[in-house]
């Protein structure tokens, strides 16, 4: 028998222990640069790996860490304004140029950030004066904030709403230092009932609060008292309209309202009907970017630019920048054809199914259906558009979501479903990449089809 050396076995140890030994954090981080994440990230991801004793994994790490990075997806849900996907598509380009936000160029002083779009967005609704915040809640809180501060808030039973986000009306008067008042009952609310309820309270009562109920409906035994009589009380009416239609004519549009549209209420005729102030959403209907509009009656508005809030959630430049762009395009009446989300109302059912009839031709697993297409957002509770899409048989939600660009669908039944009139026609490849992806994996068994 042939005896080893302890040489040997020593040089034997040390070599197990190099193969054995993990890799370095910095060597393990430049192997997974690819993905294309700064070096810091990738040091991180590769520490991970290692201290969880599986450095193979910092590559599964690093694709993981990218999805989690704000990226365009593909919305085949057929929400068109789909508040977990952005709400209300837009493109805005601006240079990295200086810009006159809050620079009077007539005189040379500082001037107001909220001058240029506030104009523009008065004349779209015919209001005197409008205003700017970070959304449709802030409009709420500041207006709140800088009229009935101390004082009372009068609003209907059937509209102490809460929408999504856990945003509440009753805690959004209280953050505003007002008193919550309320008037009538769930689901019928006179104008005596809100005779009554400032009757009782005198003039603390400051406003009247009507709230769109905006995410949900009640039917049968109902009752609400609209703004046309609120506005015969001697107590400014505030109306949130919440989904931001700021015409309910649509003139931008080549023909009539959509009839899902009937029953939205709008910023323009609410103005018309006696509305004080009227707030809303400018990334709903109105298909802008994130805001909240405040519009009305001129020295409202401007108590509510005085408050000290207006200062904490007024909107910044590249805001102010798109959401002039947009009122623009109303008043010039091209609104359908710059605003992507009336693009996606104004398609015609006929060209949605051409481009599903066409996706079907090349992936033989799909096939073309009718489907009923939703605002989303809140914006007009029940209401459908026509539409059409394809459908696949099984569930490949995971399959699509882990495509380039994601692609987000609905399932069910055990059905997927994708609806075009949410997708834009130049990514209509993109689809039919995919899709004919999913189809090669399914002939190999390695289709995915848990959601």
């Amino acid at each position: 028998m042939v005896r080893r050396s302890p040489e040997l076995n020593v040089a034997d140890e040390t070599v197990d222990a190099r193969v054995n030994r993990p890799p370095s954090v910095d060597a393990l981080a430049r192997s997974i640069a690819v993905s294309g994440l700064p070096h810091p990230i990738c040091v991180e991801l590769a520490r991970d790996a290692i201290a969880a004793g599986d450095p193979a994994s910092a590559p599964g790490r690093a694709m993981a860490f990218r999805r989690t990075l704000l990226t365009p997806v593909i919305n085949a849900t057929g929400v068109l304004l789909h508040t977990n996907l952005g709400r209300a598509p837009l493109a805005h380009v601006q240079e990295a140029h200086a810009t006159n936000v809050e620079f009077d160029l007539a005189t040379g002083n500082r001037g107001s950030r909220q001058r240029a779009v506030g104009r523009l967005l008065a004349q779209l609704v015919g209001a005197e004066d409008a205003i700017v915040v970070n959304n449709n809640a802030a409009a709420v809180l500041l207006v709140m904030g800088a009229l009935a501060a101390g004082r009372q808030v009068a609003v209907s039973r059937g509209e102490s709403v809460e929408i999504g986000g856990s945003f509440r009306v009753p805690e959004v008067i209280e953050q505003s230092g007002a008193h919550l008042v309320d008037v009538g009952t769930t689901n019928r609310t006179r104008l005596a009932d809100y005779r009554r309820a400032i009757g009782r309270n005198g003039a603390d009562i400051a406003v009247i609060l009507k709230v769109h109920p905006s995410n949900y409906r009640i039917e049968g035994f109902v009752e609400d008292t609209p703004i046309a009589q609120l506005a015969s009380l001697d107590v400014p009416v505030v109306a949130d309209i919440g989904s931001g239609l700021i015409d309910a004519s649509c003139p931008w549009l080549h023909g009539p309202p959509p009839a899902w549209l009937a029953s939205e209420p709008a910023a323009k005729q609410a103005l018309a009907d006696g509305a004080a102030l009227v707030t809303f959403s400018s990334d709903k209907l109105f298909g802008g970017p994130q805001g909240g509009i405040i519009c009305g009656r001129a020295d409202l508005v401007a108590a509510c630019a005085r408050h000290p809030l207006a200062r904490a959630l007024r909107p910044g430049g590249l805001v102010l920048a798109a959401l002039q762009a947009t009122a623009l395009s109303y008043l010039h009446r091209r609104a359908v054809d710059d605003v992507p989300f009336w693009q996606m109302v104004a398609t015609p059912v006929a060209h949605l199914q051409q481009r599903a009839q066409q996706i079907a031709e090349q992936v033989p697993d799909a096939r073309p259906v009718t489907m009923d297409a939703l605002p989303g957002a809140g914006s007009a509770p029940g209401a459908t558009m026509a539409s059409f899409g394809v459908v696949l048989a099984g569930d490949h939600l995971v399959a699509l979501r882990a495509a380039d660009p994601p692609i987000i669908a609905r399932a069910r039944e055990g059905r997927t479903f994708l609806d075009l009139r949410t997708i834009e026609p130049a990514d209509d490849h993109h689809l039919v990449r995919a899709l004919t992806a999913l189809a090669a994996r399914e002939v190999t068994g390695d289709a995915t089809c848990a959601s």
